[in-house]
């Protein structure tokens, strides 16, 4: 018998846990920084931002969805499960397709805040716990972490580059 250890051969990273991210020159994407990587002022539309966690071009359906209901959501702050539900209904969008995978990712990567009622001693025989949808920051801070990380990784690189460049001299 061998000493090796059997492993699950690597499949890649699960698509739930996968972010789209084209190359930085993709015709996708706008332009987001100068050719001295400086970045620039502008921001990206809420489609252009949906595109990274559901690509239209590899989900379209899903992208569609997230899209209007992010939409929807901005217009309101908070929605409650009547609300989403009647969401649902007038844009005739499957419950199903909805609570099992847009709402989900939404959540997961922190677009969206999804808070439930919590229930008193009276109203304890109810089945369901009501929700309440919001958008979320914790998205954009994930990212500004990872982003402001790697951006002091290659400024310190850049300034003991240049201190050994000074030394030379």
């Amino acid at each position: 018998m061998s000493d090796e250890r059997k492993s699950i051969a690597s499949r890649g990273i699960p698509s739930k846990e996968a972010f789209y991210l084209p190359a930085h020159y993709s015709s996708e994407l706008r332009k987001f920084q100068d050719n001295d990587e400086n970045m620039l002022r502008n921001y990206w539309s809420l489609d252009e931002l949906v595109n990274f966690i559901f690509p239209a071009k590899y989900q379209p359906k899903y992208n569609k969805i997230a899209l209007k209901f992010l939409d929807e959501l901005a217009s309101r702050q908070k929605l409650e499960g009547r609300e989403i539900s009647a969401f649902l209904r007038t844009n005739s969008i499957s419950k199903a397709t909805f609570y099992n995978r847009v709402l989900p990712r939404l959540k997961r990567i922190g677009v969206v805040k999804v808070e439930r009622e919590t229930i008193s001693p009276e109203r304890s025989k109810q089945k369901y716990r009501p929700m309440m949808i919001s958008l979320s920051k914790t998205f954009g801070n994930y990212l500004t972490k990872i982003g402001e990380s790697w951006l002091a990784i290659v400024d310190d690189v850049r300034s003991r580059q240049a201190q050994k460049d000074e030394l030379k001299k």
